[in-house]
C-alpha cells in the first residue's frame, strides 16, 4: 500500500464521531495523544506525548514487506503493534494523524501518516469506491551528497532517473514515457517545487490528482529543460 492505509465503511446509525483536523497546522512539541489497543491486548489504551518530528520517512516492515513511508509524522506518544490504525490527536480532540509504526527496539519513537492525506483517499473512496493514486512512472535515486561525489553530479539535489535491478528506468507507456523523459535525467523540480531531501520526488506526486498536468523541470547532460506529463492512475 502506497499510505499503509486501509479504509472501511462500517453501518452504524446515530454512532459518535471524531472531527478530523489539519494536520499542515501541527508543530514540533506541540502536545499528541495516541489512542489504539496497546499490544493488542488492552484495548482503548490512551498514550501522551508531543510531536516530535515532522515529515521523516522511515521503513515499515510487517509479514515480510517493506514499505517506504515518506512525509510522516514523529512522535514520543507510546505507539506499539497494537496503536497501528488507531488516531493520533491535539488538544482538541482532532484526528492530526493515523498511527503508522514504530520502531522496534527503541522507547518513544512512533510514526503516523498526516490526517491530510488520509483526507484525500477517503475523498477518493466516496467518489470511486477505491484509492486512486497518480504515477508519473519512472525509477529513481534520490540525490544527497554520497551520490554527488560518488556520480560527480553537477546539481546536489533531485531525482537521478535510472534503471534498477534490470527493470527499466522509465515504465513503457507512462506518463514519463509520453513527456520523454529519459534514463540519466535529473528532475530537480515539479510545478516549481524543489526536490530535496525532505521533498522527495514521490512525495510532490502525491499531491496532485490523476489527470493533472505538472511542469517537470529537469538537468539532462548540461541543459534545463522543461516538460509537461499529465499524471495516470498507479494501477500496479
Amino acid at each position: 500500500p502506497i499510505l499503509d492505509l486501509a479504509i472501511m465503511k462500517i453501518k452504524i446509525d446515530n454512532s459518535p464521531t471524531v472531527k478530523l483536523g489539519n494536520s499542515d497546522f501541527i508543530k514540533l512539541g506541540q502536545t499528541a495523544i495516541a489512542i489504539g489497543n496497546a499490544l493488542g491486548e488492552f484495548r482503548n489504551t490512551v498514550s501522551v506525548g508531543v510531536i516530535s518530528g515532522l515529515s521523516r520517512t522511515v521503513n515499515a516492515s510487517g509479514g515480510g514487506i517493506i514499505e517506504r513511508i515518506e512525509n510522516v509524522i514523529q512522535t514520543d506518544a507510546a505507539i506499539n503493534r497494537g496503536n497501528s490504525g488507531g488516531p493520533l490527536l491535539n488538544l482538541k480532540g482532532e484526528v492530526v494523524g493515523i498511527n503508522v509504526a514504530m520502531v522496534s527496539g527503541a522507547q518513544s519513537i512512533g510514526f503516523s501518516i498526516p490526517i491530510n492525506q488520509v483526507k484525500k483517499a477517503i475523498e477518493s473512496v466516496k467518489q470511486t469506491g477505491r484509492i486512486i493514486t497518480p504515477y508519473l512512472g519512472v525509477r529513481y535515486l534520490s540525490i544527497n551528497s554520497e551520490l554527488v561525489e560518488k556520480e560527480k553530479l553537477l546539481v546536489e539535489n533531485g531525482a537521478l532517473i535510472r534503471e534498477s535491478k534490470g527493470e527499466p528506468a522509465i515504465l513503457p507507456d507512462s506518463p514519463a514515457s509520453k513527456a520523454g523523459l529519459q534514463a540519466e535525467d535529473i528532475i530537480i523540480e515539479i510545478n516549481k517545487e524543489k526536490i530535496d531531501q525532505n521533498h522527495s520526488l514521490a512525495l510532490l506526486i502525491k499531491k496532485y490528482s490523476v489527470g493533472d498536468t505538472i511542469t517537470i523541470k529537469i538537468f539532462r547532460v548540461d541543459k534545463i529543460l522543461e516538460l509537461k506529463a499529465t499524471l495516470e492512475e498507479r494501477n500496479f
